[in-house]
């Protein structure tokens, strides 16, 4: 399969990097398509001293290793293959998703390119998912979530579990990136399930 990553300002940089580490090691994922914002870049250096950017962009910096899957594209750049609905993905992940993005997206207001492959994922009724990571959400957040989820997209805000007793802050991440990967139906073996041992 072939999937668009979208990473946006909002704090959550650790979300990010741990889905991209495992949709590398996930045989069923062909190909990567990541767009990062400039706040995106911001973050995942203030959070997990990361530092990359469009102009020295390594995936490697990013998920521990080269590798051929990922394909990245400047945020401004329109003419990647992910901003027409004529190139077939499985979908849209934005992660972490900031409510701006949010409300860009359920606007239909397609400032970069994170957000018009949001929108085409939504025109092409394809899988969207936004995983926001702000609280308190104000009603303009909570209405423009249900404009999202009826239009068919996904809001799966960055909100770990506690039953699986997490012992640190990897379980914390690993726990909501698995429920990234179950919306995707991605078979993987991250995390704990309630009621299997």
């Amino acid at each position: 399969m072939e999937l668009s990553v979208g990473i946006s300002g909002a704090s959550g940089a650790a979300y990010a990097v741990r889905f991209l580490q495992v949709l590398d090691e996930l045989p069923q994922v062909e190909r990567v398509h990541l767009v990062i914002s400039s706040n995106g870049f911001t973050l995942l250096k203030h959070e997990t001293s990361i530092s990359v950017s469009s102009q020295n962009f390594q995936i490697a910096k990013i998920i521990g290793r080269d590798s051929s899957k990922f394909r990245f594209y400047d945020n401004m750049n329109f003419y990647s293959p992910i901003a027409s609905g004529s190139y077939p993905t499985e979908g849209m992940v934005v992660v972490p998703c900031s409510t701006g993005s949010l409300g860009n997206i359920a606007s239909g207001t397609s400032n970069n390119l994170i957000q018009r492959g949001a929108e085409v994922a939504l025109k092409e009724r394809r899988k969207l998912i936004l995983v926001i990571r702000e609280t308190p959400l104000s009603q303009i957040h909570l209405e423009n979530c249900l404009r999202i989820t009826q239009a068919g997209g996904v809001i799966l805000p960055a909100a770990p579990g506690f039953y699986h007793r997490p012992a640190q802050i990897s379980d914390l991440v690993d726990f909501v990136v698995a429920r990234i990967l179950d919306q995707l139906r991605l078979d993987h073996q991250i995390g704990k399930r309630w009621g299997k041992e």
